[in-house]
């Protein structure tokens, strides 16, 4: 598992109250699971709920909820992008210690991609592919649609959108 590892870091470096004592901040992965159909191999998803304990907290609670969702809109994008998944991608518990600090812990349901592979002297590889990233939408355009003789069968303007769309890998091998 990275991501756990990586958001630690993440959180470390954003939020400055947490470096001077860092065991203040607590990362587990729980109900976890291992998820593979052996479609061409061994590689698998991992999928697991991760809670981000922070204790003692004196800041503003807020802040720490937009560098969460900064980061999972790198990892783990869908959890904002796809509004079902949104409805539940984090939640949280807080309790307010003496008027001044809360303990608080956060849920994140997250999956991972482990590509395995053999390699040329037969031994087996791991490699974690980078998640898929949204990208801005293009600006409108004019698109004509011809068949192959190059008749015009049809054209529109595509119309302003606001927002972000999902850069897919295109079809072919797998990374």
């Amino acid at each position: 598992m990275k991501k756990p590892h990586h958001l630690r870091e993440y959180l470390l470096k954003a939020i400055p109250d947490l470096s001077p004592d860092q065991d203040r901040l607590l990362i587990f992965a729980n109900q976890g699971s291992l998820r593979s159909t052996m479609a061409g191999g061994f590689s698998f998803e991992q999928s697991y709920t991760l809670d981000v304990i922070i204790t003692d907290y004196a800041g503003d609670i807020d802040v720490i909820g937009v560098v969460l969702f900064t980061w999972i809109a790198e990892h783990q994008s869908e959890l904002m992008a796809n509004h079902e998944k949104g409805k539940q991608s984090i939640t949280f518990e807080a309790e307010l210690i003496d008027n001044s600090k809360y303990d608080i812990n956060f849920q994140i349901p997250l999956t991972e991609r482990v590509i395995v592979k053999k390699n040329d002297e037969g031994k087996l590889e791991l490699s974690y592919p980078a998640e898929p990233q949204y990208t801005p939408f293009e600006k409108p355009t004019n698109v004509i649609l011809t068949d192959s003789s190059g008749h015009e069968l049809a054209s529109w303007t595509t119309t302003e959108k606001e927002g972000y769309s999902m850069a897919f890998m295109p079809p072919g091998k797998n990374p």
